[in-house]
């Protein structure tokens, strides 16, 4: 159901790293550690970032109990695998042993590939809201009640769909809307709807400019509501801060990408990786690989074995390039 390279292709090419140093007897005035993370995504228990939060010492200790769609907790699937849950805690490290983080990944976007560029550098991860909306009318007969007396849920939330899309366009090209989900009750051909739900995704590499777009959609969306005769509410269930990039590790990555293909391209991120929970504790950098169509999450996702050579060549880069200067 999914693609093969999302965080697959970061593990690998760490591997890959320490691999080529150890044959070609390199080595680095720092320790270099590989590490893979389990449930960035929080497919399975609904928790993001549930393996790079152990190593930073900010795992909720209720975590153990959260249950996946089977109905097995956090604690029993561990115990599944030889793991005790009650021992989480020791995985977290001393901030002061680590000087950063440095993470390969597919763009999972369009960006480089519109640029013809086979890397990229990331400045910062998106940080995201996410609300659950709705708005309630009154739902009617829908062959005689009069168009100028409808209280129509549907036409207002298509309105204010159509006021996302625009709004989000002219005022930052780095910000993203989405409304992924409607659902429209009654749902029948001859009724005009009376209540649709909807949710609302909102994301950006810059909180400020974040809220002020957040802000200014959900006040559309009251005066839509008011003007129309109908009523209009939202829950905000989801919020994440944009992570910044360190500095020093964007230019050690520029500069290595910059030798392998000519020049560097520097970019957000749009979806969200463990490094959100490690630049809590310390530096990070990203660099991009990319891919076909920005298509991920999906078994089309693919990498041209073209571009994975020069993104080994600038990680071996940058790697060694950190290193030296720590």
């Amino acid at each position: 159901l999914y693609g093969r390279y999302d965080g697959m292709l970061g593990v690998l090419s760490a591997i890959e790293t320490v691999q080529w140093l150890n044959e070609h007897q390199r080595r680095l005035p720092l320790a270099i550690e590989v590490i893979g993370f389990g449930e960035e995504e929080g497919t399975r228990f609904g928790i993001t970032l549930l393996g790079s939060r152990g190593i930073t010492g900010s795992w909720p200790q209720s975590w153990v109990t959260h249950p996946d769609g089977n109905g097995i907790t956090v604690a029993q699937a561990m115990a599944d695998v030889g793991l005790d849950s009650d021992r989480i805690a020791s995985a977290a490290r001393r901030v002061e042993d680590i000087v950063g983080y440095l993470e390969l990944h597919i763009e999972q976007g369009p960006c480089l590939e519109q640029e013809d560029l086979a890397l990229g550098v990331v400045t910062a991860i998106n940080g995201a809201r996410r609300l659950n909306c709705r708005f309630t009318g009154e739902a009617g007969h829908a062959g005689t009640v009069p168009m100028t007396h409808r209280k129509d849920a549907l036409a207002a939330a298509a309105e204010w769909m159509v006021f996302i899309e625009q709004t989000t366009r002219e005022q930052d090209p780095q910000l993203v809307a989405t409304v992924g989900t409607i659902n429209c009750a009654p749902g029948a051909v001859n009724v005009i709807p009376g209540e649709v739900s909807l949710s609302l995704d909102v994301r950006g590499p810059l909180d400020n400019p974040l809220e002020t777009l957040l802000s200014s959609l959900l006040t559309q969306a009251e005066a839509i509501a008011l003007r129309r005769g109908l009523r209009f509410e939202s829950n905000e269930y989801y919020r994440i801060g944009a992570t910044a990039c360190d500095s020093a590790l964007q230019q050690a990555l520029s500069h290595a990408v910059e030798t392998v293909q000519g020049r560097s391209l520097s970019l957000p991120s749009g979806a969200g990786h463990d490094a959100i929970a490690i630049a809590e504790c310390w530096p990070v950098g990203m660099l991009f690989v990319r891919n076909h169509r920005g298509i991920s999450h999906h078994p089309a996702e693919s990498v041209a074995v073209a571009d994975v050579a020069p993104a080994l060549q600038a990680y071996l880069q940058a790697v060694s390039l950190i290193a030296e200067r720590s």
